[in-house]
């Protein structure tokens, strides 16, 4: 699941299982760079989401390299020099087409956001399902002080959360939001303190797992789609139909029944 050690100068993205086999964590590690993107890491990325999509993990844990910094976006020294079409094609074409790709994953995704998360590192965690904020850390979009825009989808991500008023503060204004105010705002689902974090996230890890994974994909499938447009009474019925031919929804039913917690199966 991993690929040839680079250099720590070079980065790298891997993905391992826990022992149970139902969470996958993806790490995305240059921490002697802030966990900056160069584009292999982002091939890699891209490579790691397919190999998590086609596995049957229930849930993807996105976690970075070192500490107090998630990620600081893209290596400015990097993209800087490319030509027009080559940022274009070769740079947020990649970005957007890997980031939507870690959004579509099928079962649900959580970003610990340990550190300062700014520019393409704050859109790494726009792209996973749930955000698990630090306190201490802080978000930010600051591409419009280096003459440049988001570029790997926090335009469009970040106002379906936050709205466009305050996307357009942090994207125009450049302003570093903290942890009390991301999770006011509905940027973050929960924020804790360093020495707490992990506990905060084995929770969420253990509330999302123990949830029939079937759903929990169809489910992730509804939001999008309601959010494209799609009419909830109607994709909703199509879902809720097909959860009829699960295995889950038996065991689910029968656990309610026998007043006893399901085992769920995937099935």
């Amino acid at each position: 699941m991993s690929a040839e050690s680079p250099t720590p100068d070079e980065g790298r993205t891997t993905w391992s299982l826990d022992d149970s086999g139902q969470v996958a964590t993806i790490l995305v590690d240059r921490a002697a760079k802030l966990n900056a993107f160069t584009p292999q890491m982002l091939l890699d990325l891209e490579r790691v989401v397919a190999e998590v999509e086609a596995s049957e993990v229930r849930l993807a844990v996105v976690r970075t390299g070192g500490e107090k910094v998630f990620c600081v976006g893209a290596d400015i020294t990097l993209f800087s020099q490319l030509s027009s079409v080559q940022m274009w094609r070769d740079w947020i074409g990649v970005g957007h087409r890997v980031f939507n790709a870690l959004e579509a994953l099928r079962c649900p995704t959580i970003a610990v956001v340990d550190g300062l998360a700014f520019g393409g590192g704050l859109e790494l965690a726009l792209a996973c399902d749930l955000r698990i904020m630090v306190d201490g850390a802080r978000l930010a979009l600051p591409e419009t002080g280096l003459g440049t825009v988001p570029g790997w989808g926090g335009a469009g991500r970040l106002p379906r959360l936050v709205g466009a008023a305050r996307a357009k503060e942090m994207i125009f204004a450049r302003h570093q939001i903290d942890a009390a105010r991301a999770f006011d705002w509905g940027l973050v689902n929960a924020v804790a303190p360093r020495e707490q974090l992990e506990e905060t996230v084995q929770r969420w890890i253990t509330d999302v797992c123990t949830s029939a994974p079937v759903a929990n994909a169809l489910a992730k499938q509804l939001i999008t789609a309601a959010l494209e447009g799609a009419s909830p009474h109607l994709i909703e019925g199509l879902a809720g139909g097909l959860s009829l031919a699960t295995e889950d929804l038996r065991e689910g039913v029968s656990a309610f029944k026998d007043k006893r917690e399901p085992e769920f199966t995937g099935r």
